[in-house]
């Protein structure tokens, strides 16, 4: 039966260290380091991040500037001259915008921009209305709801 004592690495799969710096007999005086330069003393190899004294690339990278919040609730935008496609007396909401394809998911809450003219009266219901879109709204005799 075999112990744990007797278990032993195969021959020649474990070199001796070289012991420098030891005398003449063994890699004495400079310790296989050469006689001078930056290598040659303690301490003189450099760290990882070291290009030779060219700038690192870590310190040529653009600098992170600005700030995004997450809490920021990011609105689809639709604007009153792409509610022309709706008929008159038509209620517009989240599904009807999606069908007429203007905007892309609903899952993101909506904002009616006051960028061009409306002349139907129509409902309006979405999230969110800029001041004067719903005067737009009304003006044309359409009614802006919130939903």
């Amino acid at each position: 039966m075999m112990k744990m004592t007797d278990i032993k690495p195969a021959s020649g799969s474990r070199k001796r260290s070289k012991r420098v710096g030891r005398g003449h007999g063994c890699h004495g005086k400079t310790a296989c380091k050469g006689s001078k330069g930056q290598n040659a003393r303690s301490g003189g190899s450099k760290g990882p991040g070291f290009e030779g004294g060219q700038t690192p690339w870590y310190r040529r990278l653009p600098k992170y500037k600005g700030f995004k919040s997450l809490d920021k609730e990011v609105f689809s935008i639709v604007n009153l001259a792409s509610l022309d496609c709706f008929e008159a007396n038509e209620v517009v909401t989240p599904e009807t915008l999606m069908e007429k394809k203007l905007v892309k998911n609903i899952e993101r809450p909506i904002k009616l921009l006051a960028k061009g003219a409306l002349d139907k009266a129509l409902t309006v219901r979405l999230h969110k209305f800029s001041g004067k879109a719903v005067e737009a709204i009304e003006a044309a005799g359409g009614k802006a709801e919130v939903i």
